[in-house]
């Protein structure tokens, strides 16, 4: 037995007319559904009908060309194929001039991949103090007091933890 999700999955990229509740309808390819009915349409029109005053034969059609269209499951009464999806383009594809392929190597990158460098802070020459400024014990004034530069003003420098309480 197919299950309903798979018979609208079945339809995705063909074109398709929708209605609504209050008569409105709309064409185009359907690109996406959810659990609630609520539809994605892509290339999308949309009719309605202009009631005239008097006579029903006087009534008329307008269109409105939409685009890219979300429509909420709760106000679809019928969906039915208008055609099918529209001929492959990839191999129709031309390719771009800056985007031929080249020498290059593709390495992973986003969440939970490391940086080329590992995390060791920012690379050599951006950003950040130099690493004579950096490195305990330096000949100038970079390390912290009592480690090769100056002494603090006020006595010597502190070590070994907190102040006693009293």
């Amino acid at each position: 037995m197919i299950g309903k999700g798979n018979k609208m999955a079945s339809h995705i990229n063909y074109r398709m007319r929708i209605i609504l509740q209050d008569t409105r309808t709309f064409i185009g390819q359907f690109k996406a559904f959810d659990k609630h009915m609520n539809v994605v349409l892509a290339d999308c029109e949309e009719y309605r009908k202009l009631k005239s005053g008097k006579t029903k034969a006087g009534d008329k059609e307008e269109k409105r060309t939409l685009g890219f269209v979300l429509i909420r499951g709760e106000h679809v009464v019928s969906m039915t194929v208008e055609g099918p999806p529209p001929p492959e383009e990839n191999s129709a594809r031309v390719p771009m001039g800056g985007a031929m392929p080249g020498g290059g190597m593709g390495r992973a990158a986003g969440r939970g991949v490391p940086p080329p460098g590992g995390l060791q802070g920012p690379m050599r020459g951006v950003g950040g103090p130099g690493p004579m400024n950096m490195a305990p014990g330096g000949r100038g004034f970079g390390g912290p007091p009592g480690y090769g530069g100056p002494p603090m003003r006020g006595g010597p420098p502190m070590r070994g933890g907190p102040p006693p309480r009293y």
